[in-house]
């Protein structure tokens, strides 16, 4: 018998019209994600927000009569259940920082792929953090050296022997599996295994993520 599961609740806050529904068109028939309301703003998204109950809300950064950031705080503070994925049209280190701080589980660019949506949305609703591949070195060393609770989930941090933490700070290194492989005289298939149950201890979905962990916990060092 197959098992059935609901679909994640996903909301969309963004003031450009064009832009929620291309999201919406995305994800219109994708068996495992329900997109079940849109706001223009963030006045709008947590009056929605506390009608629909959703499991996710994507929201831009930058939005008129009350923008994402403060709208994230709120719902943080109303709807601690709700997770929040922020929507940037550029790399802006610190409005991204100010919305992870506010509460945000991730972010992405507005550009980013489906699959890449896909998968932030999947991961956030899993209680991992998500962060858009294109991170900036920059903005990893913010996101690590900030004492936001939204770090809570992170806070207490994995056991890695000695092999899983010489992976770690090649990966931090930006190495890829082969030239890990090469250096440590592993299997590129061992070192996927190295890096997948990383992935799994420190609840991160890539790179970007296993630096901001490594940083913040001590295991390497910019």
């Amino acid at each position: 018998m197959t098992e059935l599961y609901a679909p994640i609740r996903v909301m969309i806050a963004d003031d450009h019209q064009i832009f929620r529904e291309g999201v919406f068109g995305l994800f219109k028939k994708q068996e495992h994600i329900e997109i079940i309301g849109q706001a223009g703003n963030g006045r709008e998204l947590l009056e929605l927000a506390e009608k629909l109950s959703p499991d996710v809300v994507l929201t831009d950064i930058k939005m008129p009569v009350m923008d994402g950031i403060e709208a994230t705080a709120v719902l943080r503070r109303k709807q601690p259940e709700v997770k929040v994925i922020a929507l940037s049209m550029f790399n802006d280190d610190h409005l991204v920082l100010d919305m992870i701080e506010a509460g945000a589980k991730g972010y992405l660019l507005k550009n980013a792929h489906k699959n890449d949506i896909l998968e932030a949305i999947k991961a956030v609703y899993n209680h991992d953090m998500y962060y858009c591949k294109e991170t900036s070195d920059k903005l990893i060393q913010l996101m690590a050296k900030s004492k936001s609770k939204v770090w809570e989930d992170m806070e207490k941090p994995a056991i890695f022997n000695h092999k899983e933490k010489e992976v770690i700070r090649y990966i931090c290194m930006g190495l890829s599996n082969k030239e890990i492989s090469d250096d440590l005289h592993l299997s590129v298939r061992t070192i996927e295994g190295y890096r997948n149950r990383i992935y799994e201890k420190m609840k991160v979905k890539n790179t970007a993520g296993i630096v901001v962990y490594a940083i913040r916990h001590g295991i390497y060092e910019v």
